[in-house]
């Protein structure tokens, strides 16, 4: 898959290192993956949240952070679209952020 924009998360990781190896993970995760629907991504990662449209909620260093992205799935292709804390997740409306 390619990941569209890694920047992100290494901006957030900055500024919050406990997740660094976590987000890293991740990121070579789902770089190599070749999800081809949700239930893909279900049989890697079960507690992923899927929701419409594409978007998938992951938790992130044991649950401490959430990354929300909305995947298309035809052009392998995953839009990072927000990673915060619980708190700040609380705050928007992942369906459509």
């Amino acid at each position: 898959m390619r990941i569209i924009a890694r920047t992100t998360l290494i901006n957030f990781w900055m500024k919050h290192p406990d997740c660094e190896e976590s987000l890293k993970a991740w990121f070579k995760v789902a770089n190599e993956a070749e999800w081809e629907s949700p239930q893909a991504i279900k049989e890697q990662y079960k507690n992923a949240s899927i929701m419409k449209d594409g978007r998938v909620v992951f938790n992130i260093a044991g649950n401490k952070y959430r990354l929300v992205v909305w995947i298309n799935y035809d052009y392998s292709v995953i839009y990072i679209r927000f990673i915060g804390t619980h708190k700040q997740y609380d705050l928007i409306d992942a369906q459509t952020i």
